[in-house]
């Protein structure tokens, strides 16, 4: 899952937002290192991240990419996915996306410091509203853009915007029958 569908599952308060973005920001043993509602977040997106990447159903719809792209099917999955959540926001969510993004964006700006590279992303997150643009399929190609200028080998990202153009109605699919299992996961994992 990426951003939206990881603020989406956290839960509403405004730690369980910021952890819930710091998963993908803060790595190692977290001990003390922010508030325990915050350390408690990150630990629920790494757990939505164990979840989500050993379902069968995620397993299923990675083997749906050619072989060459399988490397990269999970993280073109996972921006596929919050594209499906934000084009289908109001089947699972009970404020508008909107609404919610706004929420999001407002939390960040009033929070001091946040960790490593989401201080530096975090305003043009909100200028460019990043998490309501995901309900434009037009959108992925520039995230994945911006996907392939950090990694090692950039090629492994190439025509990935045609191949997900190419698979879209299987892996709608694929979001509809799986999202709703992982919302049920994430909201036992919230109230345990």
């Amino acid at each position: 899952m990426n951003y939206l569908a990881h603020l989406h599952l956290g839960g509403p308060a405004p730690a369980q937002l910021l952890g819930s973005l710091y998963g993908d920001f803060v790595k190692g043993p977290l001990a003390g290192r922010f508030a325990a509602d915050i350390e408690a977040a990150i630990r629920l997106h790494r757990r939505i991240d164990a979840f989500t990447d050993s379902h069968p159903a995620v397993l299923a719809a990675r083997a749906r990419f050619p072989a060459d792209r399988r490397r990269t099917s999970g993280i073109l999955l996972d921006l596929f996915f919050d594209h499906c959540l934000a084009r289908a926001w109001d089947d699972y969510a009970g404020e508008s996306l909107p609404q919610f993004t706004g929420r999001v964006y407002r939390v960040l700006a009033v929070t001091p410091e946040l960790p490593g590279h989401l201080a530096l992303i975090a305003p043009r997150m909100a200028a460019q509203d990043w998490l309501g643009s995901y309900r434009h399929f037009d959108t992925l190609p520039r995230v994945v853009d911006a996907m392939r200028r950090r990694l090692s080998r950039p090629q492994l990202l190439d025509a990935a915007e045609d191949e997900l153009a190419r698979l879209y109605d299987p892996l709608w699919e694929d979001f509809r029958a799986f999202y709703p299992q992982l919302m049920r996961f994430a909201e036992e994992q919230r109230s345990a």
